[in-house]
């Protein structure tokens, strides 16, 4: 499932990681592959042809799309790139024209049996394109006449969403990620079957609190996809999953899927492992609490079958009609980039129309792309994140590289606009994400994660969050007025204005989908950051001193020149000290524990959530007492002058940092987030 990566989903850790190096990305088409990690076949469809075959065209030769040249391609590319990225195995099928053109496995499904990943047999966990089944069946019922997309979705359920903002939230709202939730990840992912609940249970555990009107920003959610699978259940009045395997499954003959978590007993042994690294132990089975949003566990060979239903355009599915609306712009948040359809994202690139989607759980990363007029569709799944998140890096070159091979764009490349530099001095600045939270602390780890825009002697832009293989922030320079570039690439980034003010940006593989909105000077980085690390320094400097002069006042004798109230007073503004260093540790603690594992999101860390919290109001009490300190301190002709400089800035850094755990969320009434 696409996570909260920050999400943990995907797009913080993207963000995070996507400049990663791996000598794989390098690697020319024709490299030999090691023996231990050739590919798995299956029959295919096209006749090969020579590699390299192809027409010229304005001069440069674009390879054919045929068996033999991406095969080739593949087996130069891919077993070296997993190899370098500890990566322990793959899956690549691409489709055309009606019908399989290949269907290739990488690497092993079980490093320590050595079990070859097999296209046709080996079940990965696709993750959040897992959702193209739930808009398919959304838009199944749409055709049934027993949904309206336009219609209030509290008509369907039997439990209502708050009203907000004064406009109800629909179906089209839900299929466009426009329903303005907030960002969820508690029960995301569990890893035990008496975890487990019911779609409906889990729905109706927790709403999340609406931040945007309907229709009125793109902010990715899973549980909004939820919903969705959630009203089919209720409308078809079949189990989503049930509706899944007879209306979906059981029509293209994908008999080796299934959205049953656990895997049914047929499946189960079919499943490749699931890693961090290829070389570390496998990781448990994930359950995905909310499946229509990404529990899907599926062949290469059956992902082929589910990208020809949508490309034949027969009606396997859904009617050419439907089919047509599900690709059809629905809403562009970004002029010039890239648009949302229902359900799919536009990817359009080199002048092709592409629809598909990502998706990502803990161990498994995947992506599906339908270049929709010339009938091709390319899905593949990794079964490790690799080093450094290697298999963002290598699907997204993956991608890449597949549309300069086969459909290249031969336009020129657009000369860098008179504006560049006003318009990069005005975008310049710190941004937050619009999938964000705001009620939890989850606020506080999009502030962390947020996204610095600047602009370079060149007159070209950097945003820290969007870097190369390299791990440096790519450049982009602006060929159109609020339209940049990136230098080297092809990628786009755009941005809105009004009155002069830049008041959104993205960049085209996520604009359909999130946008980076103006971060507000509570919730600016720039400034924040430091100034809780100078907060921390002094509750520091504060608490070490404390046994220090203990001890050097017993060696030498001395006595301390408080007594009674007033040492009584000193005593709590160091002990504010020490509360806010185990806050600050617990919370690092536990962001840190939740990167490496976001299974422990499940609600075991509950108790030492509601433990910092207990330090934190500890802390803002003995915060208030240090000011009462302050105020006697000063008063009082018998301290030093550094005495009193420091009982003021102690509580300032105090009153601070408790600003900081109440408007980010850290201290709040519920465990829900």
């Amino acid at each position: 499932m696409t996570r909260y990566q920050g999400s943990p989903g995907r797009f913080h850790r993207l963000l995070r990681r996507a400049g990663v190096l791996l000598a794989a990305m390098a690697l020319p088409a024709t490299a030999q592959s090691p023996t231990d990690l050739n590919p798995a076949r299956t029959a295919v469809a096209a006749t090969a042809a020579p590699v390299g075959a192809g027409p010229v065209v304005t001069g440069r030769n674009t390879a054919a799309l045929t068996a033999g040249d991406v095969n080739a391609w593949l087996d130069g590319f891919l077993p070296y790139a997993l190899d370098a990225g500890a990566v322990a195995g793959a899956v690549v099928v691409v489709v055309k024209d009606g019908q399989v053109l290949t269907a290739r496995g990488y690497g092993h499904a079980d490093m320590r049996t050595r079990k070859p990943v097999d296209p046709a047999r080996t079940l990965f966990r696709p993750g959040s394109i897992s959702k193209l089944f739930t808009w398919t069946a959304v838009m199944q019922q749409v055709q049934a006449g027993k949904l309206d997309l336009d219609r209030d979705v509290n008509a369907y359920l039997d439990f209502k969403i708050p009203e907000a903002y004064g406009k109800p939230i629909t179906l089209r709202h839900l299929m466009t990620h426009t329903a303005g939730f907030e960002e969820t990840a508690k029960y995301l992912i569990v890893e035990k079957a008496s975890q487990k609940h019911t779609l409906g249970e889990v729905l109706k555990r927790w709403v999340p609190t609406r931040i945007y009107a309907p229709g009125a920003m793109p902010a990715y959610s899973n549980y909004g996809a939820s919903l969705a699978g959630y009203i089919v259940e209720r409308v078809s009045g079949e189990r989503f999953e049930d509706y899944v395997q007879r209306h979906i499954f059981t029509p293209l003959d994908m008999r080796h899927s299934s959205f049953e978590q656990p895997l049914p007993a047929r499946l189960a042994p079919l499943l490749s492992k699931g890693y961090d690294l290829a070389s570390e132990d496998p990781r448990p089975f994930e359950i995905i609490e909310m499946a229509p949003a990404g529990a899907l566990s599926s062949t290469g060979d059956d992902m082929a079958r589910f990208m020809l239903a949508f490309l034949d355009n027969r009606g396997a599915l859904i009617s050419p009609a439907i089919r047509q609306r599900m690709f059809a712009d629905v809403n562009r948040p970004i002029p010039g980039l890239p648009a949302m359809a229902l359900g799919f994202y536009h990817e359009d690139r080199n002048g092709q129309v592409i629809v598909g989607h990502g998706g990502d759980t803990n161990w498994f990363h995947s992506d599906l792309h339908l270049i929709v007029d010339q009938g091709v569709g390319l899905y593949m799944s990794f079964n490790s994140g690799g080093k450094d998140a290697a298999a963002h890096v290598i699907r997204q070159r993956i991608f890449e590289q597949f549309m300069d091979r086969y459909y290249p764009d031969e336009r020129p490349a657009p000369p860098t606009v008179a504006t560049a530099r006003d318009h990069g001095r005005l975008l310049a600045g710190h941004y937050l994400s619009s999938r964000a939270s705001t009620s939890n602390w989850l606020r506080l780890v999009g502030m962390l994660g947020e996204a610095e825009v600047s602009l370079n002697p060149d007159d070209t832009i950097s945003v820290s969050a969007l870097t190369n293989p390299a791990g440096v922030p790519k450049r982009w320079r602006e060929v159109a007025p609020w339209q940049w570039r990136e230098v080297g690439g092809t990628s786009l980034l755009g941005a809105t204005v009004e009155n002069g003010k830049v008041t959104s940006f993205s960049i085209g593989e996520f604009a359909p989908i999130f946008l980076f909105l103006p971060a507000t000077a509570d919730m600016d980085a720039g400034w924040i950051i430091p100034t809780i690390l100078a907060a921390l320094a002094i509750m520091l400097l504060t608490a070490l001193a404390w046994p220090v002069v203990a001890i050097l006042r017993r060696v030498y004798g001395h006595r301390s020149p408080l007594a009674g109230r007033p040492l009584l007073l000193d005593r709590v503004m160091r002990g504010s000290a020490v509360a806010a260093l185990a806050v600050a540790a617990g919370w690092m603690g536990m962001l840190g524990a939740i990167d490496s594992d976001v299974g422990l999101l499940d609600g075991r860390l509950d108790i030492w959530m509601r433990l910092i919290q207990l330090i934190e109001i500890v802390g803002i009490v003995a915060t208030l007492v240090s000011v009462y300190n302050a105020y006697i301190t000063v008063r009082s002709p018998d301290r030093t002058l550094f005495a009193k400089l420091w009982s003021v800035l102690v509580p300032l850094a105090g009153l601070f940092l408790a600003w900081i755990v109440i408007s980010k969320g850290l201290l709040t009434f519920g465990l829900d987030y």
